[in-house]
């Protein structure tokens, strides 16, 4: 087998469909777009979830609740993650989180979860901090802190 012999196997490349080129090719006169209606007509595109008309799915359903898109944007952290990322003695901080880039800029808020295990004795300036969370950190000697909040000018 050489380069020059390589081909597609069989039956797998077909010859595109070439509509609207005269009675004699069996797809002239409307193109394979059938007689008449919206969709025969040139310049239709459809619309996301237009259901010809009937009342749409995303409008018959139920809505519930909303999205608060004044709510800080909040980080949750993992008591493994920090273990992972941080040494003895280091503070985790929003500030530290975004000089290590571990979390992005629109983040607001830190809450530290009791996922996995702590390994190191840390300082912990988070905004909020589950109870399991909270006994660990302390069960490792590290401490936990408020963060402090900015004046409203």
């Amino acid at each position: 087998m050489k380069l020059n012999e390589l081909k597609p196997a069989e039956g797998a490349v077909k010859n595109r469909k070439r509509v609207g080129r005269g009675m004699g090719s069996g797809m002239g006169k409307t193109a394979t777009r059938g007689e008449k209606g919206q969709k025969s007509r040139r310049g239709y595109s459809s619309q996301r979830g237009f259901e010809g008309g009937q009342m749409p799915l995303h409008r018959r359903l139920p809505k519930r609740g909303f999205t608060n898109i004044f709510a800080p944007v909040t980080q949750e952290v993992g008591l493994s993650f920090i273990s992972i990322h941080f040494k003895d003695g280091e503070t985790v901080c929003l500030e530290s989180l975004r000089d290590k880039q571990l979390v992005g800029s629109k983040i607001e808020k830190i809450v530290v979860l009791a996922s996995g295990e702590l390994t190191c004795k840390v300082t912990v300036v988070a905004d909020r901090v589950t109870k399991g969370a909270r006994e660990a950190i302390l069960a490792k000697g590290g401490t936990i802190q408020e963060p402090c909040q900015k004046s409203a000018e």
